[in-house]
């Protein structure tokens, strides 16, 4: 019984104890988690210190934490906004695939290889990490972006188009029925969409709401996990992206009331599989490929990030991506994918790769995941300021302290009312903006914005957070706002901060941070068109204002008591359907009292409109 136990602790041990030495490291060079990761898969791996033998098996079960990472992408994409990136996916997600698969099979063709062989290389280099591409979005708090959200267009047809290249690769090798075996195992992916969908809508909500009913938080986090391992494995059960499946999951669910209950469950297991995923890939470089073929593996790697880059440096000027923005979509579509492994491998079973040159391909692609952390800080370092002089001085980043009394925190439509606001007063703000895009456009109105993040807690000291009196939270999103609300209550408590809801939710969980002056965003406007509608109807200007103000204090005050029940949905639709009631009776009783009052003054709509003074 001992050797179970001592190979039960021996993985766990080994792979912790190698991330909590080398990540860390890692960023204290700047490196990013991402290379950390690599280098202590190499360091751990069977060709250095040999602590962990088996690095494909590892790999297979840490495919989970791109899975889980893919659920987390589509629980942030609503399922209209998916449908909106139908252009981008198939359209300039198809024009890197097949434009890169081009290029790189040239190459090939000009290098004596053969046809056959150069095709399948191609296909396998041209596909991008989704995993790393995804994880450096998320650490840089760049998923909303114009480039962030070209990098998931392009991730998403990568893995729709798995399965035809995984049907043409045996078809090249002339493997008998390959063509109607390929036909059968596209109806069979189409099927299981169906079914996902089809399920997701009608099953989904339902059986987490019974799950959520048991009041037992491990269970619904179970149920959580075996939902998305569930999605995962119907699309692998059809020969389709496990990532792909579960993102689908994430979609379907990201309209729904559990939306936010799941991230939480998740995300700490994502990030634990997901560095274990990067070990993995790291154990699985083989480095007597590197000391036999050096120039085979160098030709490959440069080849592959220099052909892919100036495709990709041509589509992001053609999808008109902001300056800064241009270097990270590049360099994160330019490297290899972890798909290539399979396709490298389905050849080689094929016999279309010899085991050389299917280890120089893995070599070449294992290598260009640890190059990319090291390009992006190169480009941090080099690219980016260059880049931020072209922009001009509203596109640099903030470097200099700044003194002013507020600070606002996103400058779209919403942060530019208050900004005017305040300039037009004579107050000065210090303003920081995310989009780059956005940037752009407001440095040709004469505003001058810095380009940042403000979740970035050196950001915020910068823009003088430490002397400043108000922080006005506008960004669009709900994370980033939460997370630069919690980062100003930790770091800096003299802050006032004046923030944006999105929604109620949203409003409940600023509020939950201490968060005293919340405005929802559409709610007075809102109210605004409700008094205008009033007054067209004939109602008395003054009435319908006092109406409108009405309701503001009654909805007010409806908030504040539901505050108290907001994880129980039947109660807050008992109470929002008692509100109603008690509203409307109550405006009843003031129209009746005020018909009773223009009744004995003798009212006339007209005379009392022609008699209001202008």
């Amino acid at each position: 019984m001992s050797a179970p136990s001592h190979d039960l602790l021996h993985l766990p041990l080994v792979f912790l104890g190698a991330a909590v030495l080398a990540v860390p490291l890692a960023r204290w060079a700047r490196l990013g988690s991402i290379l950390g990761y690599l280098v202590a898969g190499v360091l751990i791996g069977p060709q250095v210190l040999g602590l962990v033998s088996a690095p494909e098996t590892i790999l297979e079960v840490a495919e989970i934490g791109v899975v889980l990472m893919m659920f987390l992408v589509g629980l942030e994409l609503e399922p209209r906004r998916l449908w909106q990136l139908r252009r981008p996916i198939f359209g300039w997600g198809s024009v890197q695939l097949l434009g890169s698969t081009a290029l790189l099979m040239a190459l090939a063709l000009l290098c004596g290889l053969p046809w056959r062989l150069a095709l399948v290389g191609s296909l396998g280099l041209a596909m991008s990490s989704t995993a790393v591409a995804m994880a450096v979005l998320g650490e840089r708090n760049l998923g909303g972006t114009a480039a962030g959200q070209s990098i998931l267009s392009v991730a998403l047809l990568q893995d729709i188009a798995a399965i035809p290249i995984l049907a043409l690769v045996p078809a090249l090798a002339g493997a008998d029925g390959s063509g109607s075996e390929g036909h059968w195992q596209a109806l069979k992916a189409l099927g299981a969409i169906a079914v996902l969908i089809l399920g997701g809508r009608l099953a989904l909500r339902p059986a987490l709401r019974w799950i959520a009913g048991s009041a037992t938080p491990e269970i619904f986090t179970a149920a959580a996990l075996l939902l998305v391992l569930a999605t995962a494995a119907l699309m692998q059960a059809v020969g389709l992206s496990m990532a792909l499946g579960a993102f689908l999951a994430g979609v379907l669910l990201a309209e729904s009331e559990y939306r936010h209950e799941l991230e939480t469950d998740l995300e700490p297991f994502k990030g634990l599989l997901l560095g274990l995923f990067f070990i993995a890939v790291g154990m699985g470089l083989d480095l007597q490929v590197l000391l036999l073929q050096p120039g085979l593996v160098a030709v490959l790697l440069a080849g592959l990030l220099l052909l892919k880059g100036v495709l990709l440096l041509g589509m992001g000027r053609a999808m008109g991506l902001p300056l800064l923005e241009r270097p990270v979509f590049v360099i994160l579509l330019a490297q290899g994918g972890e798909f290539g492994f399979v396709v490298f491998q389905l050849g080689q079973q094929a016999g279309l790769l010899s085991d050389a040159q299917a280890s120089a391909l893995v070599a070449a692609v294992a290598l260009s995941l640890g190059c990319t952390p090291a390009l992006l800080a190169a480009a941090d370092r080099w690219l980016h300021p260059r880049l931020a002089r072209r922009g001009g001085p509203a596109m640099e980043e903030l470097k200099e302290p700044q003194q002013a009394p507020v600070i606002i925190a996103g400058f779209g439509r919403y942060g530019q009312i208050v900004g005017r606001l305040l300039y037009a007063n004579g107050h000065e703000a210090t303003v920081l903006e995310h989009d780059a895009h956005t940037v752009e456009g407001l440095r040709r109105f004469d505003w001058r914005v810095f380009y940042g993040d403000a979740t970035r807690l050196d950001l915020l000291r910068t823009a003088g957070a430490e002397t400043a009196a108000i922080l006005v939270i506008a960004v669009d999103d709900v994370a980033q706002s939460l997370a630069i609300a919690e980062l100003a209550r930790e770091h800096f408590p003299q802050l006032q901060i004046v923030a944006r809801a999105r929604n109620v939710q949203h409003f409940y969980r600023l509020q939950e941070l201490g968060v005293q002056h919340v405005e929802r965003e559409t709610f007075e406007s809102a109210l605004l068109s409700g008094r205008s509608v009033l007054e067209l109807l004939g109602v008395e200007p003054a009435m319908a204002r006092r109406q409108a103000w009405r309701f503001r204090q009654h909805n007010a005050a409806q908030l504040r008591l539901m505050a108290r029940h907001r994880e129980d949905e039947d109660q807050l639709i008992a109470m929002v359907k008692q509100g109603r009631q008690q509203l409307e009776t109550l405006m009843a009783q003031e129209r009746e009292a005020r018909a009773q009052v223009r009744h004995r003054q003798g009212w006339n709509p007209g005379e009392a409109e022609d008699a209001r003074p202008d």
